[in-house]
């Protein structure tokens, strides 16, 4: 049943996907706000398709904060690119340059406000990088990065990748860390599965830390889910004999 709930899924949502993403020079022609209007159409269709489809719900823990921030999230699928721009309110999104280069799809992506993250990491990339991500807080957009640079499984922590600490100097911006186990039901291989995603919106982090003390902060914060998941497992493990 799985296995063609995903089929489902997967064809709906692509084949409803080509007509929003290539009528986006459409809306380009009106400005950023109408190619974020647009990019809502895509989120919005794709919520529908992952309910009633998938069998999937959303329960968010905490409270996005009004205001511009500098949000930082777990990244296991690619089911939270998508729910984020809804539920963070329109926040700019550092992508991979490799993403950049899909045809079309790159090109909407950074009229949307994509800033491009090299992996290379050379100090021109990332000054570029930075001056991409200060244009957009000036047009008073926040800024999402996935700070452990991929997507992982669940269980999975990897460090903060090099490009967090330096956009969280450049920025000058309160850190909101975003914690979540999307990659539970929504598995990188294999069918997916119904069933409920927490997303938990993190206590706010003030700019100005050094940068060991932001990147232990967040790293513990995007993956307090996981550390809370494996505590359960271990207290509801029968004894030893």
């Amino acid at each position: 049943m799985n296995r063609l709930r995903t089929i489902l899924f997967a064809t709906f949502f692509y084949i409803l996907s080509v007509p929003i993403v290539m009528s986006v020079p459409v809306s380009a022609l009106f400005g950023r706000r109408a190619v974020i209007r647009h990019a809502h159409v895509w989120a919005r269709m794709h919520r529908l398709l992952y309910r009633y489809i998938m069998g999937v719900r959303v329960r968010v823990e905490g409270q996005v904060p009004a205001g511009t921030y500098f949000f930082a999230a777990k990244h296991q699928a690619m089911f939270e690119t998508l729910e984020l721009q809804l539920l963070l309110g329109d926040p700019a999104m550092v992508i991979k340059r490799e993403l950049s280069r899909i045809p079309f799809w790159g090109w909407a992506a950074m009229r949307y406000g994509g800033i491009i993250a090299d992996r290379e990491a050379s100090a021109g990339a990332l000054r570029s990088m930075m001056r991409a991500a200060k244009a957009l807080k000036a047009e008073g957009r926040s800024i999402l990065i996935y700070p452990e640079g991929t997507r992982v499984a669940p269980g999975e922590q990897p460090p903060l990748q090099s490009g967090f600490a330096g956009l969280y100097r450049a920025l000058a911006l309160p850190v909101v860390p975003v914690a979540l186990d999307t990659g539970l039901v929504w598995p990188k291989h294999g069918p997916k599965r119904p069933g409920v995603v927490t997303i938990r919106i993190g206590e706010t982090i003030p700019p100005g830390l050094p940068r060991e003390a932001i990147e232990a902060r967040v790293h513990d914060a995007i993956n307090v889910l996981d550390r809370e998941r494996r505590d359960y497992r271990m207290v509801q493990a029968p004894p030893a004999a």
